[in-house]
């Protein structure tokens, strides 16, 4: 029956394996390019509280060449939901065709069917997620290095996210196959659902997983050493106790703090903001939400399937 599964899976296999493959044949240059740009240039040597001359000027230059390469990863979030559409694509298309009755009349019992099946479609979305979770670790980390990885587009391709995704998305495909039975239309719908959901959690919920923290310090000044990498939801001039200035003055959007022309006993900036430190906690939240989800999803599917004949 594993045999058998994975012969019916191939051509969704292909498709995940040729979507890695166009992946890696993008990011691969670009990322050796990266990584000899970050040390011939000596970037290492702009890291940490003693800095040598032009730093600033050396990591804008990196930044800004490759800038256009960060922006295109950006449209790699998708791929975890083409993973998981295209590897529920086998079970759709048997339920469609009613070819599975046939399989259940053979030495092969209802359960075991059901579990082979979306066993292999789990296995095959968890390890296609591992890959492109390996590639875009290693090629990102030059930028690591110098912002961190708290902003959207370095935390949705870090760290273990992207397995939530791919369960997320196989799960609302299997459940929305099972219910439908028409697998092109189920896989266009989830994976509309799954651009979605990210959506949303990307732009609202995630910031809301863990209570943020503030901080103020006087304008002018370094920003604290807490906002190093962190990922700043708003900062804003403001008073000793953080209430923030009404109006902000048209100067502090310069981008230059001590410009802000300040009304006495307002001369301080204040920020909400989440700490590089919470990487690991919202990135377990995150992965836990949509795993568990997906891995529901799953579950429905099976269920319905084996008490709707």
């Amino acid at each position: 029956m594993i045999w058998l599964g994975w012969r019916q899976q191939r051509t969704e296999t292909v498709i995940a394996a040729a979507i890695l493959a166009l992946v890696a044949v993008i990011l691969v240059p670009v990322g050796i390019e990266m990584a000899h740009a970050y040390t011939r240039d000596g970037l290492s040597h702009c890291l940490g509280a003693t800095q040598r001359p032009l730093c600033d000027e050396l990591v804008g230059n990196f930044q800004q060449r490759f800038d256009k390469y960060n922006s295109l990863v950006g449209w790699f979030n998708l791929v975890p939901g083409l993973f998981g559409v295209a590897l529920a694509g086998p079970f759709a298309l048997e339920l469609e065709r009613g070819t599975h009755r046939l399989a259940w009349t053979q030495s092969i019992t209802r359960r075991r069917w059901v579990a082979t099946k979306l066993g292999l479609a789990t296995g095959s979305t968890l390890v296609a997620s591992a890959v492109l979770i390996a590639i875009l670790v290693w090629w990102r980390q030059p930028l690591v290095k110098l912002d961190g990885r708290m902003d959207n587009g370095a935390f949705d391709a870090q760290g273990t996210v992207i397995l939530g995704y791919g369960l997320f998305a196989l799960g609302l495909a299997l459940a929305i196959g099972a219910l439908w039975r028409r697998a092109i239309p189920a896989a266009m719908v989830a994976f509309v659902g799954y651009f979605i959901a990210r959506i949303f959690v990307d732009t609202w919920l995630r910031q809301r997983f863990i209570t943020p923290k503030t901080v103020t310090w006087p304008a002018g000044k370094d920003q604290p050493a807490s906002l190093a990498r962190s990922w700043v939801f708003t900062e804003y001039p403001s008073n000793a106790a953080g209430t923030k200035m009404q109006p902000v003055p048209r100067a502090c959007f310069s981008g230059t703090h001590a410009k802000c022309i300040v009304r006495p006993g307002f001369g301080y900036m204040h920020a909400v903001f989440e700490p590089a430190s919470r990487f690991w906690a919202l990135q377990g939240i995150e992965t836990a939400a949509f795993g568990v989800t997906g891995i529901a999803l799953i579950a429905f599917a099976g269920w319905w399937t084996l008490h709707r004949e």
